[in-house]
């Protein structure tokens, strides 16, 4: 339960946030920070998010005040839930919709026991390799910065567990999809991956995160409606 007051927030609260879709994960830290500074009158408070968002994706995102950002490494550790959709017949640089599709496949081959079988083949730990559009650093940059250059990076793959991965509706050429994930999974690339597990290309095409650990979306709330809540609490106090 949320307390609305000054001392609570630096004491340190956990937030649930249900970022929208074409936000920085930066973006609602800060909107968050902004007003916790404005209606308390704050000069400074420690804000901070438990797992980045991508811009394209929606949902969950655990925003930490005060004390509570000591938290957030192990925040960050616990399993995840996403849903989305996987667009097959087209990948894209960034392995989303961020970027122009630049190759197409052909998708009149793709059977429901072909897509059944590429989904049961990422269950459990696998290696993946993340897209060079992501933020990790290779020779003190950031992989998106040498991907905007047109530089060629050689990116290692590293291990991720996929626990659940359920393909909830087929329309093709688009596949809707459950997955229950170790930290460090990138969704972009199992949806490459698995555009060619099927002979064909795919790309992710809608995100959204739904669980972290035991939190669920389901008790997030907007930016706005944080907004809202706060200055509501704020107004009965005064």
């Amino acid at each position: 339960m949320i307390q609305y007051t000054a001392e609570a927030f630096q004491n340190g609260q956990i937030l649930l946030i249900d970022k929208p879709l074409h936000w920085s994960s930066f973006q609602a830290v800060n909107k968050i920070k902004w007003l916790l500074k404005k209606n308390f009158g704050l000069k400074k408070i420690k804000v901070g998010h438990a797992g980045t968002l991508d811009p394209l994706a929606s949902g969950l995102l655990i925003i930490c005040t005060g004390k509570s950002t000591k938290q957030i490494s192990e925040l960050q550790g616990q399993i995840k839930e996403y849903t989305g959709t996987i667009t097959l017949g087209g990948t894209t640089p960034s392995y989303d919709l961020e970027t122009e599709i630049d190759q197409t496949f052909p998708t009149d081959h793709i059977t429901e026991t072909i897509l059944d079988n590429a989904r049961l083949s990422f269950i459990g730990t696998t290696e993946q390799r993340p897209p060079i559009f992501s933020a990790l650093k290779k020779d003190g940059k950031r992989l998106y910065e040498h991907a905007r250059k047109g530089e060629e990076v050689e990116i290692a793959t590293r291990p991720i567990t996929i626990e659940e991965f359920e393909l909830t509706h087929i329309a093709l050429p688009n596949v809707d999809f459950r997955v229950i994930c170790s930290k460090g999974t990138y969704i972009r690339s199992l949806a490459y991956d698995f555009g060619q597990k099927v002979n064909s290309g795919a790309h992710l095409s809608a995100l959204r995160r739904t669980k972290i650990g035991d939190f669920d979306v389901a008790n997030a709330v907007t930016p706005d409606a944080f907004e809202e809540q706060l200055i509501q609490a704020t107004a009965q106090d005064n």
